[in-house]
């Protein structure tokens, strides 16, 4: 069975750091895409960052320069470095976990952990 697990989630100040962490398991971590995506209330689910089987990495305009994906496929896990956190950072975070095999997308999420920037 396919668990990801995040943790690192919290209340901190604008201007402040996060770092979020999701642990995988049942799966062959080092094969797969793993993105972090955020979801605020009343809009969309959007992806901040990726980073590929190949550590190639992706983000978003608006995190640019403040967060860093990063992955440890020894430990099956993947993080993100949130930096000089803003009012509008605020959302739940969700790891995926995405590879295509024989042309069938596999899919998996984590149960999300909340993130709130406020003074």
């Amino acid at each position: 069975q396919v668990q990801l697990v995040e943790s690192g989630g919290g209340l901190v100040q604008p201007g402040g750091s996060l770092r979020l962490s999701c642990a995988a398991s049942g799966l062959i971590f080092r094969m797969y895409r793993m993105g972090w995506y955020r979801q605020a209330p009343g809009k969309q689910r959007e992806l901040v960052a990726e980073i590929t089987s190949g550590s190639v990495t992706n983000y978003v305009d608006s995190v640019k320069g403040r967060f860093t994906i990063s992955r440890d496929n020894a430990k099956n896990t993947v993080y993100l470095q949130m930096n000089s956190l803003k009012p509008e950072d605020t959302a739940v975070y969700y790891c995926n976990a995405d590879r295509t095999i024989a042309g069938i997308g596999i899919n998996y999420w984590g149960q999300g952990t909340q993130v709130t920037v406020s003074s």
